[in-house]
């Protein structure tokens, strides 16, 4: 089983030969996927507009959303490379994307209106950070999700520094009281609390993947010692003794381009994070592949429904049906792990469950 894991302390990537190894098998299969979608023309939105100024609250999703029917092909229209995918920051609040109509197939330019003619594209500097650019999807959204859930190994978080105390031996903590803490070796101030979750079993063949810790709240270090004393400042779910605690890391900002896999991808929604029945839209799912098998971050994938099989009974004829497949929305692959993928559901039109499949659009 694999060690699987947010914090970039604990994380359990592949090793490098194992990396090299499925690049290589996954490169030759990118001819293949690229060969199957050459010639495709490019759908444009219903009432797509000719041009958008862009605003502050803007994402790439949202903005892909205007003007073409597949979001995943925004590399298309932009006619990027992967360097531009996997980093995007040259959007931002106040440009102008105007839609080319003129070639035999559409494409989007930043550009500066002229009187008459088609839009002259004008280079500019933009002195902002980075976070100023618009994000692929809503940054607000995932952030927590960067850094509190986490999928680890069976055990993994058994030698994790643990609450063994409370403020006033107190069953349950909240925001503001203390807790005290064994084990803790490092001086790092911030802190997240977990208590081990539920497996995420891969529903094609049964196999367990990783476990889901469940995230609890955050701490920050009051006093080092044996044990040592934390301050609880945010509390998810009720905080208990024999809780463990891990380092907190700092938020990523994730801002890949959305783009379709380069092979084909099929997984399966493993579970509905918060350990609900259904997701919707803006809903964070775990999905059964990762890294090894080609996930990126920036992926988006199609959600569908396996038909079901219908007995109907004519004529005294008893008869066998297998449904079609029903697609029903997309989701966006932001954080990868070995075997495992976390991803946000987007423009769905019916309930995301466990079980459903994620794949290549």
């Amino acid at each position: 089983m694999l060690l699987l894991a947010y914090s970039s302390l604990t994380l359990g990537l592949a090793s490098p030969a194992a990396l090299a190894q499925s690049q290589s098998q996954l490169q030759s299969q990118s001819a293949e996927a690229a060969a199957a979608t050459q010639g495709n023309v490019l759908e444009l939105a219903e009432n797509a507009p000719d041009r958008h100024v862009v605003v502050r609250g803007d994402t790439l999703w949202g903005i892909s959303g205007m003007f073409l029917k597949q979001p995943w092909r925004w590399p298309e229209i932009w006619r990027l490379n992967k360097a531009q995918i996997k980093d995007p920051h040259w959007i931002y609040p106040g440009q102008i994307v105007y839609l080319d109509r003129s070639g035999d197939q559409p494409r989007l330019r930043i550009g500066t209106p002229v009187a008459s003619g088609p839009a002259k594209v004008s280079p500019k500097v933009y002195a902002e950070d980075n976070l100023a650019a618009i994000p692929s999807i809503p940054q607000k959204i995932i952030e927590p999700f960067l850094v509190q859930p986490r999928v680890i190994e069976a055990g993994q978080l058994d030698g994790a520094p643990r609450i063994v105390a409370t403020q006033e031996d107190r069953v349950v903590v909240g925001t503001g009281d203390l807790a005290y803490v064994t084990g803790l070796q490092s001086k790092q101030p911030n802190w997240l609390i977990y208590r081990p979750g539920q497996a995420l079993i891969d529903p094609e063949d049964g196999q367990v993947l990783g476990y889901e810790a469940f995230y609890l709240g955050s701490a920050r270090l009051v006093r080092e010692g044996e044990p040592a004393t934390l301050e609880i400042t945010r509390v998810a779910q009720e905080i208990m003794r024999d809780d463990r605690i891990v380092p907190a890391p700092l938020p990523e900002l994730i801002n890949y381009v959305p783009h379709a896999p380069e092979v084909p991808i099929r997984s399966h929604v493993m579970s509905v994070y918060g350990g609900v029945a259904e997701g919707a839209s803006y809903s964070i799912v775990t999905l059964s592949r990762g890294a090894l098998e080609g996930m990126e971050v920036g992926h988006v994938l199609a959600l569908s429904r396996t038909g079901a099989r219908v007995m109907n009974r004519f004529q005294d004829q008893q008869e066998s049906y297998q449904l079609p497949d029903e697609r029903y929305g997309l989701a966006f692959v932001f954080r990868v792990f070995e075997h495992v993928a976390y991803a946000l559901v987007m423009n769905v039109n019916r309930p995301v469950i466990v079980g459903d499949l994620a794949a290549t659009p």
